[in-house]
This record gives structure tokens, C-alpha cells and sequence, in this order.
């Protein structure tokens, strides 16, 4: 991988990491677009380090009381209803379902889930999920009859169901094409929670398991060398910045906007892949992974 690769891969990560349009087929699609080797599901995960360090700074004081609550009220029963101490659970519990299948369908995910067809089928199908989520949200916001009477749910209302749920959610952005951000929002709201809400959580709930997966691949290329170590730093640091603004300004945008524009952007990229494989100017499969 080269140096103008990096930061073009490392600048499409953070661009997209947040947004509900799926990084990991952006990483996918630039490389193949540009007639580049697929960076691959190793250098993605790696990158995402960088990203979920913009979380962690950006939501340090959230996710300070969360630890520092949670871990008192391992010896503390006062602090057990404490909801910072509730949602420290809801995190662990939330990261069960992506851990499992993280490591179940490893060969998957580096193999057989990058097909451009898939990441085209998942772009349209989730991106149609996350317009009728959007689109039930907004009519709450109206005054309709869904759930008017008492509002959209806020973290406080999350239990031990709604977190493994949006933990299954997740778990489907194992596939590219999906984005994680986009299949626990369109969860949370189709589970009636408000947008700041849904947001606020995926990306808490991401933490673990995207520096968990960053550091196991982390650990698997060292042993094998399967990345380019100076490249893929600087892809991940360019990340890490450009992922901090993007997350700012979305974390606003969400308070008062609808996410229709993602919702046809996914759709119109994903219609627009099936008519280029079908016209045979692009293959499913190019760009061959990195080993």
C-alpha cells in the first residue's frame, strides 16, 4: 500500500465511520474504483481504531462515569441502580452478539462477505430499513399515533432486551454494507427510541468491539505481516481526525434532521453497483485482498 493510498483510504474512514453508510464497503469500493488491492477486513479494523479513539475523547465523560460507576458497583449494591452502573452492563451485554460472530465468521469476513454484490444488496436493503426507521421517528415527532402518548424512548428506558437487540444490530455490520451506525439507529428507532438516543448508544456500544477487533487483528498482522505498518498507522491517525469532526457535526445533525439524504445515497450506490457488475465494467471481486 502506498502513502497516497493511506491517507485517501484513511480520510474515506473517518468520513464514513459515523455516517449510516457503511465505512468498511467505502474502504471496499475506493480501493476497487481506483483499480487498488482491497486494503481488506485486517487494515479496516485497524483503521477503526482510530475512529472509535474519536468516540472515546469525544464522549470521555460519558463513558468515564459509565466506568467508573460500573466498576464501584461491582462492590457497591447502592450504585447497582445507578444508571451510568446499568448501562456498563448494556455495553458487555450489547457486544456478546458481534463477538460471536466476529470470531465465528472470521474466514467470512475476509472472504466471501467483501463481493460487491453483497455490499450493493446490503447498501439498498438497509438503506430502505433506516427510511421506514426514519420515517416512523419522524411521524412520532409530528404528534402521530405511534407511541404520542408518551414520546420516544431515551437511554434511561433502556433494559437488558433493547440492548441485546441493538447488539444484533450491530452484529449484522459484520457484513459490508451494512454500517454499524446505521443498523443500531435503525434498530433503536424502530425499538422507538428517540435519534439522540439510538446514535448516543451506537456509539458507546461500539467501543468494545471495534477496539477488540482492531487489537486482534492488530495482533494476527504482526504475526503474519499482512498490512504495511507505516501506511496503515497513518491511514488510522488521518482517521482518528477527520473522524473526530464528522462525529461532532452528525451528533448536531441528528438533532434536527432527517437521515433521508443517507437513505437515498445508500440506495442510489447500491442501484448504481448492480447496473456496472451487470454491465460487466466492474467484477464482484476486484481488487484481490491484501495478504
Amino acid at each position: 500500500m502506498s502513502w497516497f493510498e493511506s491517507l485517501v483510504l484513511g480520510l474515506v474512514q473517518g468520513l464514513t465511520e459515523f455516517l449510516p453508510i457503511s465505512s468498511s464497503a467505502h474502504l471496499r469500493l475506493t480501493a476497487a474504483f481506483a483499480g487498488w488491492n482491497d486494503p481488506g477486513a485486517a487494515f479496516t479494523a485497524i483503521t477503526q481504531i482510530g475512529t472509535e479513539s474519536a468516540v472515546m475523547i469525544y464522549f470521555r465523560k460519558d463513558i468515564a462515569q459509565i466506568v467508573s460507576t460500573w466498576s464501584r458497583s461491582l462492590f457497591d449494591r447502592t450504585l447497582r441502580a445507578d444508571h451510568n452502573a446499568q448501562m456498563g452492563w448494556l455495553v458487555i451485554v450489547g457486544s456478546i452478539p458481534i463477538g460471536v460472530l466476529g470470531v465465528t465468521l472470521k474466514d467470512q469476513i475476509e472472504g466471501p462477505f467483501r463481493d460487491l454484490r453483497l455490499i450493493a444488496t446490503a447498501l439498498v436493503v438497509m438503506g430502505i430499513v433506516l427510511g421506514i426507521a426514519d420515517r416512523l421517528a419522524a411521524r412520532d415527532e409530528r404528534g402521530g399515533r405511534h407511541r404520542a402518548a408518551r414520546g420516544r424512548k431515551v437511554l434511561k428506558d433502556l433494559g437488558a432486551r433493547d440492548g441485546l437487540i441493538f447488539g444484533v444490530c450491530q452484529a449484522m455490520a459484520l457484513i459490508p454494507g451494512v454500517s454499524r451506525s446505521g443498523a443500531t439507529i435503525s434498530g433503536g428507532l424502530l425499538m422507538g427510541y428517540t435519534r439522540e438516543a439510538a446514535a448516543r448508544y451506537s456509539f458507546l456500544l461500539a467501543i468494545p468491539a471495534v477496539l477488540a477487533s482492531g487489537l486482534f487483528e492488530l495482533k494476527d498482522a504482526a504475526e503474519v505481516g499482512q498490512v504495511s505498518w507505516g501506511p496503515t498507522v497513518f491511514a488510522t491517525i488521518i482517521a482518528f481526525g477527520v473522524g473526530y469532526a464528522v462525529i461532532a457535526w452528525f451528533m448536531r445533525f441528528i438533532a434536527t434532521k432527517s437521515f433521508m439524504p443517507f437513505v437515498v445515497y445508500r440506495i442510489l450506490l447500491g442501484v448504481a453497483l448492480y447496473i456496472l457488475i451487470g454491465m460487466d465494467a466492474l467484477s464482484p471481486s476486484a481488487g484481490e485482498p491484501t495478504s
